[in-house]
């Protein structure tokens, strides 16, 4: 279990003791069915077709529609580095991924359905420190890494010789902590690993606590904060005050429904100036219902079905927090298209608009965050963190700062023990082809600074603050077109950049504040990346 840790000799004194003793409380949670999710694979997102919930009184139902699916991931909390543009290897607090490898490595969401999350590796090449990057040595090649399961997942060999199970019926979330301390041990991300999920799942995120090998004197808890998501119960909030944090050697399972799309966004709420500042932040996105309407229905038909469900409905008249009303120019005729025939979206929205307003080509999640690398080099040389004189000196997007910005694919860094790992995955670049429309889910989790971003010969039309759609209660859109937008930390924003009849070229969208254009007060970096229009 500790072959990886071996060059630290300070983990072997207190983190190797502690995680050894402890690693039998990790566990992963991804069932097949539930309670409003009964009786399906559900490695599949079915078509809406009418609101989950309905009643009377107050009071619903069973489940008219079973709507969404059951969706999993797995996630570490550690620490590890990442490389800023000029060279710099700057050490993190972070969450890694721990199921969903090849697709984060990929630039995707690691969010999977139980029939992934729940397979078994069974390749006779164990898992590796640092895989899918060391899978090819030093020009890793992810055609050759494919898998995507929960990382230890095992079967209950105790469950099965006691008789009550056999063969891949005793998959109950058992595990072997020997893969999962081999991968998560230094291999933090920034942004911590990407979650999609879409309106009316169930989503279960196991965090699994491994321990910060270059911080053997801190025995640090850690939990996750979905920050702005309309979470109903304070149990699985992640704000330890009224809720759980996990220990070093110990697994939780959170459980959240998705009701409401947009952007938002977690991290770490143990300490959070420091957890923040040091990287434990990431995205998750909920795509709407409407994504999932079949052709027999309008869009405004799918809205107000929409009205109809008790967890979700929008009542203007009664609700003077109601941000999704009905549009108010009435059904214009655009019907749904989703494809019942292989359950897929051939049409994609921002949000549930009812009138096709955010519809969108191609998406690119974008996180903003800042680096102060001294309170980093501090908080890995067990001094006192300087909180009073933070101030950000790497300015990043998606972990990234210019020209890294726009290399196309996962960024590597190298750990303790010399293994490489795919710190930066999610590449900033955004490509289009001419006429295309690409959603920004612009997030910032900032702990010093505002971030300013200007795109310059694209104009941007904001259509999401906060995860609420831009409307009015009468249902007229208040959308708008700028060429910059200014986040502070905890906002987030969506944003859709529309290439028709924008000539072909690169285009840049970048932060006009100068001195948020460096790496550490040098030359080059910052926030910056490039649009391409082909």
């Amino acid at each position: 279990m500790l072959r990886r840790m071996g060059s630290i000799c300070a983990w072997g004194l207190i983190g190797a003791a502690t995680a050894a003793v402890s690693a039998q409380s990790f566990r992963v949670q991804c069932p097949n069915s539930t309670i409003t999710h009964p009786g399906l694979t559900n490695d599949k997102e079915p078509a809406y077709t009418g609101a989950t919930f309905t009643g009377t009184n107050g009071y619903p139902a069973a489940p008219a529609n079973v709507n969404g699916a059951i969706k999993c991931q797995q996630i570490s909390g550690g620490d590890g580095y990442a490389t800023m543009a000029d060279g710099t290897q700057t050490y993190m607090f972070s969450f890694g991924p721990l199921s969903g490898l090849a697709n984060i490595a990929a630039g995707k969401p690691g969010t999977e359905f139980p029939s992934e999350f729940n397979t078994l590796y069974t390749s006779s090449t164990p898992l590796a420190p640092g895989d899918p990057a060391t899978t090819d040595g030093t020009t890793p090649d992810l055609t050759k890494f494919t898998f995507n399961g929960a990382v230890g997942l095992a079967i209950d060999t105790d469950a099965m010789g006691d008789g009550k199970c056999t063969g891949t019926a005793c998959i109950n979330g058992h595990v072997d902590p020997r893969p999962i301390m081999d991968i998560a041990v230094m291999n933090g991300n920034i942004p911590a690993p990407l979650m999609a999920i879409d309106e009316d799942d169930e989503f279960f995120l196991t965090l699994t606590n491994v321990g910060m090998i270059m911080r053997p004197d801190l025995f640090e808890q850690h939990t996750v904060h979905f920050h702005g998501y309309p979470n109903a119960s304070a149990f699985y909030d992640g704000v330890p005050d009224a809720s759980v944090a996990i220990n070093i050697g110990g697994s939780f399972t959170y459980y959240y429904l998705a009701p409401d799309a947009g952007t938002y966004f977690y991290h770490c709420h143990i300490t959070p100036p420091e957890h923040l500042q040091m990287g434990m932040v990431g995205q998750i996105y909920v795509r709407p219902r409407q994504n999932r309407l079949p052709s027999t229905m309008t869009l405004y038909q799918g809205l107000q079905a929409q009205q109809k469900d008790l967890r979700t409905g929008c009542n203007p008249d009664a609700d003077i927090l109601c941000s999704n009303p009905l549009p108010a120019g009435g059904d214009d005729g655009i019907s749904g298209g989703f494809d019942t025939a292989t359950n897929t979206a051939t049409k994609m929205y921002a949000y549930n608009d009812g009138d096709g307003s955010t519809a969108y080509d191609v998406e690119y999640p974008i996180q903003i965050h800042g680096f102060d690398p001294n309170f980093h080099f501090v908080g890995m040389t067990f001094n006192p963190e300087g909180f009073a004189d933070m101030k950000d000196k790497y300015f990043l997007l998606n972990g990234r700062s210019y020209p890294d910005t726009i290399h196309d694919g996962p960024m590597q860094t190298q750990s303790a023990d010399g293994a490489s790992h795919f710190s930066q995955p999610l590449p900033a670049v955004i490509t289009l082809k001419a006429g295309q429309k690409a959603l920004l889910r612009i997030s910032d989790l900032d702990v010093s600074e505002y971030q300013t971003l200007a795109s310059l010969g694209i104009p941007m039309k904001v259509i999401g603050y906060n995860a609420k759609l831009l409307r009015d209660q009468e249902g007229h859109n208040m959308y708008y077109t700028t060429n910059s937008i200014t986040l502070g930390g905890g906002e987030s924003l969506d944003v859709i950049l529309d290439s028709t009849g924008v000539p072909a070229g690169t285009y840049f969208l970048y932060t006009p504040n100068l001195d948020h254009l460096s790496n550490d007060a040098e030359n080059f970096g910052g926030l910056m990346t490039e649009v391409h229009i082909n």
